[in-house]
């Protein structure tokens, strides 16, 4: 059974959309599109693309930063869904449309050497929670860590739904601060304090546990 911090993090993770992306209530639900995955029908890539091609996009375009490296990986996206479910049954489709998007980004970043390029928002963002926990290096060594991710979500879990929200939209999503108070009618500063007191609480839970 998924613990409830697990949980909480994906609904989280599910519920902040990019501000630029409203998803239509025409749209097949989340269960009619996975049924089309399971009965391994093609109209599950147009269906999913239809409702949450511009979600992912902006995911990928905020880390590479390029539109066609973007487009390339949204599509990488489609094809892993494809080769994933079935037998995976995502809980929730956009978190799991939207993991596979970021970390598939980051893989092309590895890939074409532009990581610690500096300038992109991924490296930005990187370089925020470098400050308050440990060296970028070990950061991005470990981020993908199963007790590294496990220890963030239980922490993520106990947040209020505002705090949480704000620091997976910035650290998951890479949205600006700018972008972030705009899409929950915040003044700049409150988010930029929002995120200042919350890495600094990660980096207490964090030693508490062992972690850095």
């Amino acid at each position: 059974m998924e613990n409830t911090s697990t949980q909480k993090t994906d609904e989280a993770i599910a519920s902040v959309l990019n501000p630029d992306e409203e998803i239509a209530s025409t749209q097949k639900t989340d269960e009619a599109i996975i049924d089309e995955y399971f009965a391994r029908d093609e109209q599950a890539i147009t269906s999913t693309s239809s409702k949450y091609g511009a979600y992912c996009g902006s995911i990928a375009y905020n880390i590479l930063e390029n539109h066609e490296d973007a487009e390339e990986c949204v599509n990488d996206t489609y094809l892993s869904a494809w080769n994933s479910i079935p037998p995976t049954r995502p809980a929730s489709l956009s978190a799991f449309l939207g993991k596979i998007t970021r970390n598939g980004a980051i893989g092309m970043l590895r890939k074409y050497g532009t990581l610690k390029r500096g300038g992109s928002r991924y490296t930005a963002a990187l370089d925020e929670i470098a400050d308050s926990l440990s060296s970028p290096d070990d950061i991005e060594n470990d981020i993908n860590g199963r007790v590294l991710t496990e220890a963030i979500n239980r922490f993520l879990g106990g947040l209020g739904d505002e705090k949480r929200n704000i620091f997976i939209q910035r650290y998951f999503y890479l949205d600006s601060v700018s972008e972030i108070a705009s899409y929950y009618g915040l003044r700049e500063s409150k988010v930029k304090t929002s995120l200042f007191r919350t890495r600094n609480a990660l980096c207490s839970y964090l030693e508490k546990e062992g972690l850095i």
